[in-house]
């Protein structure tokens, strides 16, 4: 099994990114079971609760909470994300 935490360590530019978001994909295909947030719908609320709350994520596990976050790209992604094919 894969962990995706150690994954996300490695990611260094777009590419790992891409590659990161595509072995997501293939995780939720291959273990459903894994995944609390099976849906679209969940899975983007569950992406928004967690930024509400992410700064205790970085704090519970001694990780430097980010700084300069560019908000912009990650909306664009999500919405061009609705139509692109």
């Amino acid at each position: 099994m894969i962990d995706l935490s150690k994954k996300i360590e490695k990611i260094a530019n777009k590419e790992d990114f891409v590659d990161f978001v595509y072995l997501l994909v293939t995780n939720l295909n291959s273990h459903p079971q894994e995944w609390a947030n099976q849906t679209l719908a969940e899975y983007l609320e569950s992406i928004a609760s967690w930024t509400e709350d992410m700064e205790g994520y970085y704090q519970n596990n001694n990780i430097p909470i980010p700084e300069n976050i560019n908000w912009k790209v990650f909306a664009n992604i999500l919405i061009a994300a609705k139509m692109y094919e």
